[in-house]
């Protein structure tokens, strides 16, 4: 009778220690890996064309903003709010950018907007607040996503500048 070696044996009972270990689901290591994202932040910002060059993320992001500031103030200096509220200087203005590159602008008015005609205000920014250039959706892990932001934006008059 043949006997096997002391190591091979040995080798084969150690080595069922391994089959014993419990592998996680899929739905647990799923939510471990989404509870270690932060969802308030996002691999890259929302960006245009102007800021693409720009390799540090604080910078690009700081690029993006002051071009959409200026885009929405230039858009907005043209037109009738200064003359319909001449002590209106600057707006809020909630800017939200979609996955598939679309933007929507909300005016934010304060509680004492009440001598303002919000209504009005709103209209004129829907109407003023097209055809922007393209814009690059914010990235998170690869998938575009949707960001929201809120831009003070000055408001000129004709005998402002």
């Amino acid at each position: 009778m043949k006997q096997f070696p002391f190591f091979l044996v040995f080798l084969f009972f150690n080595s069922c220690q391994y089959f014993e270990k419990q592998v996680p689901s899929e739905k647990e290591l799923l939510q471990k890996e989404l509870k270690s994202i932060n969802w308030k932040e996002v691999d890259e910002y929302p960006s245009v064309v102007d800021c693409e060059k720009i390799s540090d993320k604080k910078q690009r992001q700081k690029c993006f903003f002051e071009v959409m500031a200026k885009l929405i103030q230039d858009k907005l200096d043209i037109d009738s709010l200064t003359v319909m509220y001449p002590e209106l200087d600057t707006i809020a203005v909630k800017v939200t950018v979609f996955p598939n590159a679309t933007m929507k602008f909300e005016p934010q008015f304060l509680k004492d907007s009440v001598a303002y005609d919000t209504i009005k205000v709103d209209s004129v920014l829907r109407a003023r607040l097209v055809d922007f250039p393209k814009v690059n959706p914010a990235i998170k892990r690869g998938v575009p996503v949707k960001t929201q932001f809120i831009l003070p934006v000055i408001i000129k008059g004709k005998d402002k500048k």
